[in-house]
């Protein structure tokens, strides 16, 4: 494993096939956004400031597809540079939470380190089965869970009480992890394989015609917004409202990056912001080694 904070790439061994023939053309939407991840995959977390003010300025054009890369089979079969083991992990982690403002606790590495992405990445496709919604409400807990709350998302247990807060059918959802999602899984890795993905977050934005552009490890803003604008020029960006319960209401849960970016503030001021609100006992609050998140009450 090679993660690069300032590419803002982890990057695996891979072995390219022919992709001539694999069409991930939009269908629902103007635009596709093909993302391929992980879920403990620290540069992943570091976009998600500006995928949501993507959706929120340009959720009318485009779709998310989400697939699963496989970023650590196991460490017994794993090789890498900066990144070969749970220690190194714990350093790196620390390293990109600073880099890209967002909470993230390597100590997990150090007390309770996942042997695979694995599970969690093959529950992730039990819950897509179930609901697209509910999986990305699923996919964000238990990253939550990972970087800020220092849980072992290979753990069955984490993952079905992670289930059971995104709503998921708890039943449904065991059964479909061992099962379909396997094969799910299976072909998200092969289909990251005919495109050549070799790390992450890599996403292909497309239109109906497939045409492709690539973004290629985190990014400012702008790299996503001009990437749809290309691709469809007659996109609109669109005003929403930036008073925290109209954010909030949006999304449960935002870091305090995350809320920067959503809000158009400063880090800094987005903080003292927060913090005034989770004093007068209008939000909730997470505290983490490393950030805080903050939550809808």
């Amino acid at each position: 494993m090679h993660c690069d904070i300032e590419t803002g790439i982890c990057e695996i061994p891979v072995t390219r096939e022919n992709s001539e023939d694999t069409n991930i053309a939009a269908t629902r939407k103007p635009i596709k956004l093909l993302y391929f991840t992980d879920p403990i995959c620290s540069s992943c977390w570091g976009i998600d400031p500006q995928l949501k003010k993507m959706a929120l300025e340009y959720g009318a054009y485009f779709e998310v597809e989400y697939r699963m890369g496989g970023l650590l089979q196991s460490w017994e079969t794993y090789g890498g540079r900066d990144v070969n083991g749970p220690k190194s992990v714990a350093r790196h982690w620390e390293e990109a939470g600073a880099h890209y403002e967002m909470p993230i606790d390597g100590d997990l590495w150090l007390e309770d380190p996942l042997p695979s992405s694995y599970p969690p990445s093959i529950a992730f496709k039990a819950a897509q089965l179930q609901s697209q919604e509910k999986a990305g409400k699923f996919l964000r807990r238990i990253k939550e869970m990972v970087f800020l709350e220092k849980k072992n998302i290979a753990r069955w247990e984490n993952l079905v009480l992670a289930a059971e807060q995104a709503g998921l059918n708890v039943v449904q959802f065991k059964a479909d992890s061992e099962g379909k999602a396997v094969a799910l899984f299976q072909k998200d890795l092969a289909l990251a394989r005919q495109l050549g993905v070799r790390g992450f977050p890599t996403i292909f934005v497309t239109d109906a015609e497939d045409n492709r552009i690539l973004v290629y490890g985190s990014r400012p803003y702008e790299y996503y917004e001009q990437a749809l604008l290309q691709l469809h020029p007659k996109a609109k960006k669109q005003e929403y409202d930036k008073v925290y319960t109209s954010l909030f209401g949006k999304y449960s849960t935002l870091t305090t990056r995350e809320y920067a970016v959503v809000a158009g503030m400063k880090t800094t001021e987005a903080e003292a912001h927060l913090q005034e609100l989770h004093a007068a006992g209008k939000i909730g609050k997470y505290a983490s080694k490393n950030g805080a998140l903050w939550m809808k009450l």
